[in-house]
């Protein structure tokens, strides 16, 4: 199902952002699967949204975009899964020739992570890259309590955790940058709820202590939302699975300006956000 572009476009305030303006596109819990609909999750339809959301980017010309978790549902079998996985990417893959994926519980439900990640061309599941006036870390939350990763229905989707590892290589990562840093998550690490990772005030008190985290974008929990936690805006986003139709799309655009301000542009059902 091919879907309209939206009707709506950037509100005024965002129209004329500054050519020297970073843009990042921004889309997250996509679920494709070719299965049934199962409550209020279409997995079908997102390939129709995503086909909507590349005609934004076109007109947007990101740097690159992200796919903040969950790119697919699960599946029964591997070949199924993998087969999924060929298919939602090839649409994604069109978008941008600068891609970045973080891993979400359901990418690694049927899947193990060199799995997703070769079929994504992606070397790491976490990491760190510059662009512009910008540092940006993808994280990596899909470990259970006991330092285990993720992989084949081996977990619960509510023990996420980010490592010990992991957790020293953020602070030397952070601690060797001068620029603004943007953060990408799949599970959210401002809530002590089961959408949350479990030992987010490790993560966070990490994120605070290096002074230089602007935002944390991640998703999970499928809502529109948004805590400010000592000085860092935690911006979680809409699941493009949700809901039939073009109207219950979401996906946005990310513009950062050289002076550290952020505006997200939101379409369909993705809310608008600006942080200073």
């Amino acid at each position: 199902m091919v879907l309209a572009a939206a009707s709506v476009s950037s509100l005024p305030l965002h129209a004329a952002a500054a050519a020297e303006d970073l843009c990042v596109g921004l889309v997250t819990d996509l679920h494709y699967a070719d299965k049934p609909t199962s409550g209020s999750r279409h997995y079908r339809e997102t390939l129709g949204k995503l086909e909507e959301a590349a005609l934004q980017f076109e007109r947007d010309q990101p740097a690159f975009v992200v796919e903040l978790g969950d790119f697919i549902d699960a599946a029964d079998a591997v070949e199924t899964e993998q087969k999924y996985l060929r298919t939602i990417n090839q649409k994604f893959s069109a978008i941008c020739d600068s891609r970045h994926y973080v891993l979400g519980n359901h990418c690694v439900d049927t899947l193990k992570k060199e799995e997703f990640l070769g079929g994504v061309g992606q070397e790491k599941s976490y990491y760190s890259f510059d662009q512009g006036d910008y540092h940006f870390v993808v994280l990596d939350s899909c470990f259970r309590s006991d330092g285990v990763a993720y992989e084949r229905k081996n977990f619960k989707w509510t023990d996420a955790n980010i490592p010990a590892a992991e957790l020293d290589w953020l602070a030397d990562d952070l601690a060797t940058t001068q620029k603004h840093v943007v953060v990408f998550a799949h599970q959210r690490v401002d809530v002590n709820n089961h959408y949350g990772v479990r030992n987010n005030a490790e993560v966070r008190n990490v994120l605070e202590s290096s002074g230089k985290v602007k935002a944390v974008f991640q998703g999970h929990s499928h809502k529109n939302d948004l805590n400010d936690i000592n000085g860092i805006h935690y911006c979680t986003l809409v699941a493009m699975v949700e809901g039939s139709g073009a109207e219950n799309n979401g996906y946005s655009a990310l513009r950062l300006a050289a002076d550290g301000t952020i505006r997200l542009t939101g379409f369909r059902n993705q809310r608008d956000r600006d942080f200073s």
